[in-house]
């Protein structure tokens, strides 16, 4: 799946987050790779200072490592996330996205 790395993008991954009731946070800290999981609290804190990009990248990163139970998503972010499973993610991708913000 290829997307802009974009506001409504980053909005719609923290939905998706949020539906698998994991919540996130941007924090101030000294995190090698820009982000930290909290799994017993399910909480992903992820480093403010990151641009849009690095957000974006470090939730791609972060969704394969999490257990997504898909019957608590919506119809929309089933068809999404699975999406975003298919597709290995690179960071060179830079193509419109073909979801529905």
């Amino acid at each position: 799946m290829n997307f802009k790395y974009t506001p409504n993008t980053l909005k719609k991954l923290e939905q998706l987050f949020e539906e698998v009731r994991y919540a996130i946070r941007y924090e101030k800290g000294n995190f090698n790779s820009g982000y930290c999981i909290l799994e017993d609290r399910r909480v992903v804190v992820i480093n403010k200072f990151l641009p849009i990009e690095g957000r974006i990248n470090a939730l791609l990163e972060i969704l394969p490592t999490i257990k997504v139970n898909e019957d608590e998503l919506s119809g929309e972010m089933v068809k999404w996330y699975k999406q975003l499973q298919e597709q290995p993610h690179t960071d060179n991708d830079s193509v419109q996205t073909q979801m529905d913000l």
